[in-house]
C-alpha cells in the first residue's frame, strides 16, 4: 500500500523520534533503519523539504525531528514522501462519469479517505509508546542501547 520511499521515511522518522534532543548522522540512520545510505539522505531531503526534519552539515552535524514527535503523524510522513489522494474526479476522464464518480472508484475514494483519517490520527509518540506490543526497529542491538536512553526520559 505505501512505496518503499516513504517505508524509509517512515522508518527513519521513528528513529529520530527515539532521539528527541539529539543530532543522529544520516550514516548512523541508515545503519538502526536498515536503509542504504545514499537513498536515506535523498529521502531525508524530502522529509527536510516538507518541514520534518531539520540537518546540520559537517562534524557533529545530523538530523532531528523539526518538532515533537506528538505533533508529527504518520500522515505528515507520507504526504512528505508519496501522498495518498482521493480521488477527486474520474481518473478516465469519462464525460458520462462528470459530478459522480463510477462504483468503483468511489469505493477507492472511500478507502483512501479512510486510510487518511488513520493515519492522521497516529503520532510518532504513539507508535512509540503503543504500549504491549514492540517497539518499531527492535530488532537491532543499536535501538536497543537507544531505547535504554528513552526509557529513562
Amino acid at each position: 500500500m505505501l512505496s518503499q520511499t516513504t517505508e524509509y521515511a517512515l522508518r527513519a522518522m521513528s528513529h529520530l523520534a527515539y532521539v528527541p534532543d539529539g543530532l543522529v548522522s544520516t550514516g548512523e540512520l541508515a545503519e538502526f533503519t536498515k536503509v542504504p545510505s545514499n537513498y536515506l539522505a535523498k529521502v531525508l531531503q524530502l522529509l527536510a523539504k516538507a518541514g520534518l526534519v531539520t540537518g546540520r552539515r559537517g562534524v557533529g552535524g545530523g538530523y532531528r525531528l523539526s518538532r515533537p514527535s506528538d505533533e508529527i503523524t504518520m500522515l505528515d510522513v507520507i504526504n512528505a514522501i508519496d501522498p495518498i489522494r482521493p480521488i477527486a474526479s474520474c481518473p478516465l476522464g469519462l464525460e458520462n462519469h462528470s459530478g459522480a464518480l463510477c462504483p468503483l472508484h468511489r469505493r477507492l475514494d472511500e478507502a483512501a479517505r479512510v486510510v487518511i483519517a488513520m493515519f492522521d490520527g497516529i503520532t510518532l509518540k504513539d507508535v512509540l509508546s503503543e504500549p504491549g506490543r514492540a517497539r518499531p526497529l527492535c530488532d537491532t542491538e543499536m535501538t536497543k542501547k537507544v531505547e535504554l536512553t528513552f526509557d529513562k526520559s
